[in-house]
């Protein structure tokens, strides 16, 4: 689906692509487990699934290629790590062709600090997660940015973690608990 919005000169094309895999109910099992513990063994999400070692491995490698499991990792604490500061910072390009726009995406590849990075539209072109050691690395971080093409960076310095990172919500819609067709056993007047 294309969508074009004259309003906004630099968004004139803007394609999404929705392209969702089909996920059976032990595919489910197996990634809301892998979601709440990426270390669990083969053997233990064998058992979880109620499948064989061999079969679980298949369908965790078939998952991983393709694409609905980018990669599992560790979930670190900045602060713990040594990275007191946490900032989201939105960015504006000053010019918005091609170009530009690769080389700053380019330059936020390359920066360690940005730890999370979007393309947004809106009133601001990206959406930075940043971590810095002190005052003086993110002034380092902000330069770098600016001199690569961000015309305006506004930082937000994140106080407190309201909420971590989510598991995806991977039953059916109206199935997740707190909701009434979840509570309602199957074949009950409704």
């Amino acid at each position: 689906m294309v969508v074009q919005n004259s309003s906004v000169g630099h968004y004139d094309d803007i394609i999404f692509s929705i392209m969702a895999v089909s996920l059976d109910d032990v595919d489910i099992v197996l990634l809301t487990a892998l979601q709440e513990d990426a270390d669990r063994t083969n053997v233990e999400l064998a058992r979880l699934a109620g499948l064989s070692p061999a079969a679980t491995l298949h369908r965790v490698r078939r998952l991983k290629e393709s694409g609905v499991i980018r990669v599992i990792s560790a979930q670190l604490d900045p602060a713990a790590a040594g990275f007191p500061l946490q900032v989201y910072v939105t960015a504006t390009l000053a010019r918005h062709d091609p170009r530009s726009s690769g080389v700053f995406d380019d330059l936020i590849r390359a920066l360690p600090q940005v730890i999370a990075a979007d393309n947004v539209a809106g009133e601001t072109d990206y959406l930075l997660s940043v971590v810095a050691r002190d005052v003086a690395e993110l002034q380092e971080v902000l330069a770098s940015l600016a001199a690569r093409g961000g015309q305006r960076l506004v930082t937000y310095l994140r106080l407190a973690e309201v909420k971590p990172p989510s598991r995806l919500p991977l039953a059916p819609r109206g199935t997740e608990p707190g909701t009434d067709r979840a509570r309602r056993r199957p074949g009950a007047p409704g």
